[in-house]
């Protein structure tokens, strides 16, 4: 076997190749857009690069056949919060075979070892966690965009090499053709008729003030967990701007409390049942394709992200944004599922939230560590 660092044309194209030879035959696998893998490796595209790097490999057999991949992250702001000096692993691929997935896993345990580092978490992304995140082990069905996929093998593959469980990452479904349980919309119809109380839906034309309530309603929300980093502006900037092909104003709620930004969630229509057949291309007839599908529908959408400030919560303002989206989805009649992805078993607030929902399980996702060894 000979692994390879991608550092030419050829070479990042072996690395999105790998993925199409090894799924070509599973039905349930999407296949992500090139570009938009190909935007976490690019420093004018992630902003990461401003205070990290990365680096990434293919590996192929005697014959030159490709059998896997993978890559190594530093994110500097973050990699440093843990008890020991924490990397990145991620875009892990591999046939079947357990020496060829431990000879990606040392070669992203060597670098990060030369660069100070002292465990790995994987499989995770240069980015934020709203996409390519956590190795999949339960509910192996077609993945919503941004959503990791993977064989139910490879979980063997981090467990034999010593990587154990930092947290679990659920995804439930709301079945939209049922309405909502009534004590959820009864809280809900109490709270939006509160003095104080406004709700709101995302503007393209006044993105600079939502983006802004969005980042404090979250950085306050999420402040007291565990290796928290605040989201930058920049970051958001990019995401919102990733989303315009399929963003729905609609689907983007915020909450307020006499005028204070209060709570928050975002949906977007399910891309992957724009983007499915195309072999991670764009090109001129995978666009008019695209356009069509957009135009006629999607049934799923996903809520990608949510969050309330600490003195908002268990006030009821997420159930108001979820009745506010249904009063503008149903009518419609085009949506059938909503898939929530993700929430970490330790965030028992928004898991209470998804079970008041009405949302049943639906894929079991897994953010690993390997500490690495004194004798590494």
């Amino acid at each position: 076997m000979q692994i390879i660092q991608v550092n030419n044309s050829a070479l990042k194209k072996d690395f999105l190749d790998v993925p199409k030879v090894l799924y070509k035959n599973d039905k349930n696998w999407i296949c992500p857009l090139d570009s938009e893998v190909e935007n976490v490796f690019d420093p004018q595209k992630n902003v990461f690069f401003t205070h990290g790097k990365c680096i990434r490999w293919v590996l192929k057999d005697e014959s030159g056949k490709l059998i896997g991949r993978v890559a190594a992250f530093i994110n500097e702001k973050k990699a440093f919060q843990y008890d020991q000096p924490t990397g990145g692993m991620g875009f892990f691929e591999c046939i079947d075979d357990q020496q060829a997935a431990f000879l990606l896993f040392d070669t992203v345990k060597a670098w990060l070892m030369e660069n100070g580092m002292k465990a790995m978490d994987g499989p995770i992304n240069f980015g934020e966690n709203d996409s390519f995140w956590g190795l999949l082990v339960e509910g192996f069905t077609p993945p919503s965009f941004g959503m990791n996929y993977n064989f139910p093998y490879y979980k063997k593959f981090f467990d034999a090499y010593g990587f154990t469980t930092a947290y679990e990452q659920l995804t439930n479904h709301i079945n939209l053709t049922v309405p909502f349980p009534e004590r959820f919309t009864k809280i809900a119809n109490w709270v939006r008729n509160k003095p104080g109380y406004t709700f709101e839906y995302f503007s393209k034309a006044n993105a600079e003030k939502y983006i802004n309530d969005l980042m404090e309603i979250y950085n306050d929300g999420w402040q007291d967990f565990e290796n928290f980093v605040p989201i930058k502006k920049e970051t958001l900037k990019a995401s919102f701007k990733s989303m315009e092909p399929i963003m729905d104003e609609h689907l983007i709620q915020f909450a307020y409390f006499n005028g204070e930004p209060a709570s928050f969630v975002v949906l977007i229509p399910d891309a992957n049942q724009m983007i499915k057949g195309f072999d991670g291309k764009l090109g001129l007839i995978e666009k008019l394709k695209f356009a069509y599908r957009r135009w006629v529908g999607v049934t799923r959408m996903r809520a990608i992200v949510m969050g309330t400030k600490p003195k908002f919560q268990k006030h009821g303002l997420e159930s108001v944004l979820f009745i506010r989206l249904g009063e503008y989805v149903l009518p419609k009649n085009q949506y059938k599922e909503l898939e929530l992805s993700w929430v970490g078993d330790f965030n028992a607030q928004m898991i209470a939230i998804h079970k008041a929902t009405g949302a049943t399980f639906g894929k079991k996702h897994l953010t690993m560590q390997k500490v690495f060894n004194k004798q590494d």
